[in-house]
């Protein structure tokens, strides 16, 4: 599969001999083609008049602020969907981390400033709290939009940076009352495992999704206890290191006897080629790479399956 930001990246890449998109980053078209934060749109009277007006003028031709949120959003998740139909294309739900959201236009007057973002109110912390609870709802209408408007199903939901059961039963709660209730035409929701506790607790989290996708990232930086973003410590961040294997290994494994699949779409795969024969030694159900990597990583793996049937 393919990791894929860019909407117009789509139509570029969709000959590659992959099968559907494992990530798709709803930030990039948010960031680019929005440009606006989601809680500026529908708290437009919270604004400072001069960063008010600015919105105004950013989304003219709007008499609903939410609904320009909502058609840009949707349009870039289905040039993406579009390009890969009937494949999967795994959308996350959006991962921004608050000091990238107030660079948002109107994001400062929403966002906390916190000492370690990385660690902070990120993910599906997001999407349930009444801090962020009607953003999440644009998002979701364009999900909708996308799925039975435009009639591209082959979206799947994925949940990033869940540190709790309880956590993603929340979560869950707040897709359904928004319209995308798992199960409900055919909806898939997939859990991002990327927190120690999403491996450790593999069964319990099974119970909830019909997949996972490894991202191994931030399970990198969370096992090793090392900020992937620090220079001075950069030479520690490794996900070959034994550790972040063994979790990887581990996770695998009990996600399998729980019939859930699992899938990666970190940057590991990418970068490594050792790394991806490790991956399909285990069993992985999926590798997501990025678009460049695709072709040299898939003869790769061919020839570890080759091997591994060859041992067999």
């Amino acid at each position: 599969m393919m990791n894929l930001a860019n909407p117009a990246a789509a139509f570029r890449w969709w000959r590659l001999p992959a099968h559907g998109v494992g990530l798709a980053r709803m930030e990039f078209t948010i960031q680019h083609a929005i440009g606006v934060h989601p809680l500026a749109l529908t708290r437009l009277d919270e604004l400072d008049d001069e960063v008010r007006e600015a919105v105004r003028e950013r989304i003219e031709g709007y008499d609903e602020p939410g609904d320009f949120f909502v058609d840009h959003l949707a349009s870039g998740l289905a040039k993406i969907a579009a390009s890969q139909y009937p494949d999967p294309v795994v959308v996350r739900l959006s991962d921004f981390k608050t000091n990238e959201y107030a660079e948002l236009l109107g994001g400062e007057r929403f966002e906390p400033e916190e000492e370690n973002p990385m660690l902070g109110f990120r993910g599906a912390s997001r999407y349930y709290s009444d801090a962020y609870r009607d953003g999440f709802a644009l998002e979701c209408r364009a999900i909708r939009r996308v799925r039975e408007e435009m009639g591209l199903d082959n979206v799947v939901v994925m949940i990033p940076f869940c540190r709790t059961t309880d956590e993603a039963d929340r979560v869950l709660d707040a897709l359904a009352e928004n319209g995308l209730e798992r199960g409900g035409h055919g909806l898939q929701v997939y859990l991002m495992c990327e927190v120690p506790s999403n491996v450790a607790l593999t069964e319990d989290f099974a119970e909830r999704v019909d997949g996972f996708s490894i991202g191994s990232n931030d399970l990198t930086q969370l096992t090793l206890g090392v900020d992937r973003d620090s220079e001075r410590l950069a030479e520690l961040f490794d996900e070959r290191d034994e550790a972040v294997k063994r979790m990887i290994a581990d996770h695998i494994r009990r996600a399998h006897e729980a019939d859930t699949p699992v899938g990666i779409c970190g940057q590991a795969p990418s970068d490594y080629p050792e790394f991806a024969a490790f991956l399909v030694r285990e069993g992985i159900d999926s590798i997501s790479l990025n678009p460049d990597s695709v072709l040299s990583v898939l003869r790769r793996v061919a020839e570890v399956e080759a091997a591994t049937e060859g041992d067999g």
